[in-house]
């Protein structure tokens, strides 16, 4: 992508700038993002690939990230889900355009156990957590009526008020991250790339051109 005129940052994005643990940059970062107000700051696209070889990529909520990795929750028996059974590594993508930044991650995922998904389906809101069980998400349904009408009725088995137990095909994951790409845009197509990649017990930290 091209620049868009001011939105660049002329002194460019160097070796001496960045933190040692990418974690932390990545930190500092998303705190640039949040601070800019731009809208879903935490989106992220998520690319897996199916045990024949498919790729498929889709648009998720980044829930948390820490020095483990990058954790995000779904329907475990979606289409991404059974990718990530199959063969369990990702790339995630951060495309934070307006302020002419990327980040890039790759790296192997593992499932978190339930008393470690509970915590975040218990503070999200009640009809999100219906929401979870009404929707067997990536299968086909005969209609929009369809998926309304199993909301209500789970709805009226668990009305607001009441506990809406997590489902068992539905938790998070994290993403262990083995390479991560800070990119920042530059003028003339000669954006600034460096990535660090894990070796052994650290990281080693490249420039790529663009």
């Amino acid at each position: 992508m091209d620049p868009t005129p001011g939105a660049t940052d002329e002194r460019g994005f160097t070796e001496d700038l960045l933190a040692d643990d990418p974690m932390t940059q990545f930190a500092a970062w998303m705190a640039d993002v949040v601070a800019a107000a731009l809208p879903e700051p935490t989106a992220m696209v998520l690319a897996t690939v199916s045990a024949a070889g498919r790729p498929r990529a889709r648009t998720v909520l980044l829930k948390s990230h820490d020095p483990a990795g990058f954790v995000f929750y779904t329907n475990r028996t979606s289409r991404k889900g059974t990718d990530l059974a199959e063969v369990p590594r990702a790339s995630l993508l951060f495309p934070w355009h307006p302020i002419q930044r990327q980040v890039i991650v790759e790296g192997t995922v593992s499932a978190l156990s339930t008393a470690e998904s509970e915590p975040y389906f218990r503070s999200r809101p009640h009809g999100s957590q219906v929401g979870a069980w009404a929707s067997r998400q990536s299968t086909v349904i005969r209609s929009r009526a369809e998926l309304d009408d199993r909301y209500d009725e789970l709805a009226r088995k668990w009305p607001e008020g009441t506990d809406v137990p997590m489902p068992d095909f539905w938790g998070g994951y994290r993403v262990i991250p083995e390479v991560i790409e800070f990119w920042q845009g530059r003028v003339n197509r000669l954006h600034d790339r460096l990535r660090y990649r894990r070796d052994g017990g650290g990281w080693v930290v490249e420039r790529l051109a663009p």
